[in-house]
């Protein structure tokens, strides 16, 4: 069975937790000592996020395409999967970093603010006609050359955070309602469950439950933070993992089915052609 492969925080210059690689210093290195092809989907187990400096393309993010050109910029977050184009027609910079570089430099606050790092379906990960990545990548260059190395990690990790911050602002016009963090931290606790699909349930009511919450407050949560009900969020979840797994393997969709928490393979294809007007079958043969 061909899976989507989980690509690891790797880094040649004994690197920890964060790098910056321009796109030539990264595809000459997986050249060197390939362990994936990056124009194939592949899912990250670090953050990151590409900037474009020259040119124009197209990256691929979680099944879809986004149009690049100068100034764009896409944020990929832990568990997401995205691929390269086939032949690059832009220039661009790579920045890498792991959640532990996040936990440990960066403050609540700030996370709160940058949604895309934990909650990439209320976030879209392509960011256009970015001004001030410029001077970032200035700013991260200085500091990288310089020969003062006091606090150097604190002081990048800082340049980033601003960054991150910035980005958001420019995504969302203004930065996004912080409605109650006792709220977004339950919501943060039902996207964590889904995607863990440690319950295997489409059911509101078995996610409520094991939150001690009543589906209707659990709904009202969801909707402050994605504007859809609790159900919409597990059913176009549960859809993209569906899309994932057909578009890199060649099991049966009956396992797929199974995998997804589906009794019947009838009952997979219903809910399949109603959230995407085409069945499993015909997905597959799209591909």
């Amino acid at each position: 069975m061909n899976s989507i492969p989980n690509i690891a925080f790797q880094s040649t210059k004994d690197a920890t937790d964060i790098e910056f690689l321009t796109l030539s210093e990264l595809f000459s290195r997986i050249d060197d000592a390939p362990d994936h092809n990056p124009r194939l989907p592949h899912r990250l187990s670090f953050f990151a996020l590409l900037i474009v400096t020259r040119g124009t393309g197209s990256h691929q993010v979680d099944l879809k395409k986004y149009p690049l050109t100068q100034g764009a910029v896409i944020k990929i977050a832990k568990g997401q999967v995205h691929a390269f184009q086939e032949n690059l027609s832009y220039d661009g910079v790579l920045l890498a970093f792991t959640e532990e570089f996040v936990l440990k430099y960066f403050s609540r606050s700030s996370v709160d603010f940058i949604t895309h790092l934990y909650n990439y379906h209320i976030s879209e990960p392509l960011v256009d006609n970015c001004t001030f990545n410029d001077f970032f990548l200035e700013q991260i260059d200085q500091e990288i050359a310089s020969n003062n190395t006091y606090a150097q990690k604190e002081i990048i990790a800082k340049i980033v955070e601003l960054y991150l911050l910035r980005l958001e602002r420019l995504s969302y016009g203004s930065l996004p309602s912080r409605h109650s963090k006792s709220h977004y931290a339950l919501f943060i606790q039902f996207k964590n469950l889904v995607e863990s699909r440690e319950l295997n349930s489409r059911n509101v009511k078995d996610y409520a439950e094991s939150m001690s919450l009543s589906a209707k407050h659990l709904n009202s949560i969801v909707r402050q933070f994605t504007l859809n009900t609790a159900k919409s969020f597990i059913d176009q979840y549960v859809i993209l993992e569906v899309k994932r797994t057909i578009m890199s393997s060649r099991i049966g969709l009956k396992e797929v089915a199974y995998q997804m928490g589906f009794d019947e393979v009838t009952n997979f294809t219903k809910f399949f052609k109603k959230h995407t007007g085409v069945s499993p079958k015909q997905y597959r043969a799209s591909l």
